[in-house]
């Protein structure tokens, strides 16, 4: 399965909007003149499905000692669910911090120790969420592989981090990809193409 065809799927339930005036604003605090919500793949019966084997294959070749699925909430949940059914494994969810009452957790689900856990993600921006993620199931003593994502916006500051962190992170798509597939099938014009592409140039080299 290719990245186009995945980046299809996204562009098909219009997962991605552009807005070069009124930006975005990532969890991050960077401004965007493109989001990418990959929410919207729930609702789309076969395009989610190409994605849950997607990602099911990452881990299996990446991967392939992997005993337990863990997706970040809220858009990994669902994702990791499918993708937890197609392996056949056990899957939790991990909460940006821990609840502040009941039991106060922050990983959903039962875990152990001797787990070796694969995070999915929807998308991988600077890599934040992720390795919150990361540190949760550390801090239970549970070995984190890697990441596995929908999306990612290719950004040096996140492979930065995952290098520090000792991770690695595999995704079914990109932006260059993303962005490329969006101009060919019309859904963005090659102007827009022109300023998305400056806009992604200075972001890798942390000019914004």
């Amino acid at each position: 399965m290719g990245k186009k065809e995945i980046a299809e799927v996204l562009l098909n339930v219009g997962a991605v909007e552009l807005s070069p005036e009124d930006r975005f604003t990532w969890a991050s605090g960077i401004q965007s003149p493109i989001y990418c919500d990959n929410r919207l793949t729930m609702s789309d019966p076969v395009g989610r499905k190409l994605i849950a084997e997607g990602l099911a294959g990452l881990i299996k070749e990446h991967y392939p000692e992997a005993t337990l699925i863990a997706g970040t909430a809220t858009a990994g949940i669902p994702h990791a669910a499918w993708v937890a059914d197609i392996l056949g494994l056990p899957m939790v969810y991990i909460r940006s911090k821990a609840k502040g009452h009941g039991r106060s957790k922050q990983i959903e689900g039962k875990v152990s120790p001797s787990d070796k856990a694969v995070i999915i993600e929807d998308l991988i921006s600077t890599g934040g969420s992720s390795l919150n993620a990361v540190e949760a199931l550390r801090s239970e003593g549970i070995n984190a592989l890697g990441v596995v994502s929908i999306f990612t916006y290719e950004l040096e500051s996140a492979a930065k981090a995952f290098d520090e962190a000792n991770l690695s992170y595999k995704s079914l798509t990109d932006f260059g990809t993303l962005t490329e597939t969006a101009v060919e099938s019309g859904a963005i014009t090659k102007e827009s193409m022109v300023g998305l592409s400056e806009w992604h140039t200075k972001l890798k080299a942390g000019l914004l």
